[in-house]
């Protein structure tokens, strides 16, 4: 059973992080799944050893994340779900038109994530939905700050290459 001091820092990690491993976990594997894989990743928080995470607590969190994202992904009983499957448009009432077209625009933004490479969506989602530094992402994946700094740049180079010049159209209307 963990002192009350680890339960106080566990509790305070839970309150720090969560959200940000929410966001992260949903980016991999979609809103429905994302708050199990978080609750496990707590868990194993739980069972470890503080002295052996203290130091590299938040890197260590979205390792732990990102592997059970991986494992849920993998499992045979369980299809993987598109970033963009069950998301909703968080706004204040917009009207009709307004969600239509915003739920356009984000179905279109998550349909280009997707077709990145893995490995970009996995370090976009660490930075942006997870809202880690370089440096945690490095230890998160293994690699260096300069490799998680060029494989960003290029991934959100291509998204801003496709964005601006916009999606090709379907060959059916091309053709002639």
């Amino acid at each position: 059973m963990p002192s009350t001091a680890d339960l106080d820092w566990i509790k305070s990690a839970i309150e720090r992080h969560e959200k940000a491993l929410l966001r992260f976990a949903s980016a991999l594997v979609g809103p429905a799944a994302a708050p199990d894989v978080v609750q496990d990743t707590f868990l194993r928080l739980i069972a470890a050893r503080r002295e052996d995470v203290e130091d590299r607590l938040t890197g260590w969190l979205f390792t732990v994340c990102r592997n059970r994202a991986f494992e849920l992904k993998r499992s045979p009983s369980r299809k993987s779900q598109s970033l963009s499957e069950g998301e909703e448009m968080m706004s204040t009432e917009p009207t009709a038109a307004e969600v239509l077209e915003q739920q356009d625009e984000h179905a279109r933004v998550m349909r280009m994530i997707d077709e990145l490479p893995e490995r970009h969506r996995e370090l976009v989602a660490m930075r942006f939905a997870g809202g880690l530094s370089y440096k945690e992402i490095a230890s998160a994946t293994g690699l260096s700050e300069t490799n998680v700094g060029f494989i960003l740049h290029t991934a959100l180079k291509t998204l801003k290459r496709r964005l601006t010049e916009g999606e090709p159209e379907p060959k059916e209307r091309s053709a002639k």
